[in-house]
């Protein structure tokens, strides 16, 4: 904790609370000490109950996913309310433990806008897969224009990667993003794709037909 209140910087800190994050911590420094320290599940489990997001991400980078029990999972994906830590225990933890696809199913459908959003990030990383794509786009189109923001996000994600990924359902697709409009103003990088559902996907089939 002491390494890590060092690595404070307090312009980052204001930079990462814009976007809902509550640490200063240089993300290369947290995986240079997490590669120092390598994999420690116990202190892994120690630094995630200190409830402090730098210590979290730096826990989630030392932990051995697979020895987290699915209620674990469970109670600190519910636990896991900034962005980034979130982000990365769906991605760096739960997509690699046994206890995935139970998890992915149990968060679908969660009250909580949040846990439910990491229900769709699993969801889309199965798509296509042997999913109900159909059924998928019926509930983006009924849901996703009013949904909360990260839930939003995590559906619309969902939205272009069918459109990417399904040549037979990519007009469906098209039409749900330009009806909807989700994140049409997003500010977008210069060289970065929008993550507005028509522009993402036209973009990523185009790249791929260029392969």
């Amino acid at each position: 904790m002491t390494q890590l209140a060092a690595l404070d910087d307090p312009k980052m800190r204001a930079v990462n609370e814009r976007h809902g994050d509550d640490h200063g911590v240089n993300l290369g420094k947290l995986r240079a000490l997490a590669k120092q320290l390598k994999t420690q599940q116990d202190l892994a489990v120690e630094l995630w109950v200190t409830g402090d997001t730098a210590a979290r991400l730096l826990a989630i980078l030392i932990s051995r996913p697979k020895a987290y029990s699915r209620s674990s999972l469970d109670a600190m994906l519910r636990s896991a309310r900034a962005p980034k830590v979130h982000d990365w225990l769906v991605n760096y933890i739960v997509k690699k433990s046994p206890h995935c696809e139970e998890l992915r199913v149990a968060w679908f459908a969660d009250p909580d806008p949040v846990v439910a959003s990491a229900g769709w990030a699993l969801t889309t990383a199965r798509v296509p897969g042997d999913l109900d794509l159909d059924g998928l786009l019926d509930i983006i189109e009924a849901s996703m224009k009013d949904a909360p923001d990260r839930l939003q996000w995590a559906m619309n994600h969902c939205l272009a990667q069918i459109g990417i990924s399904d040549a037979g359902r990519r007009a469906r697709a098209l039409e749900i993003g330009e009806r909807l409009q989700v994140l049409v103003d997003y500010p977008t990088a210069p060289g970065c794709t929008s993550p507005f559902a028509p522009i993402w996907i036209t973009e990523m089939v185009r790249r791929q037909s260029a392969l």
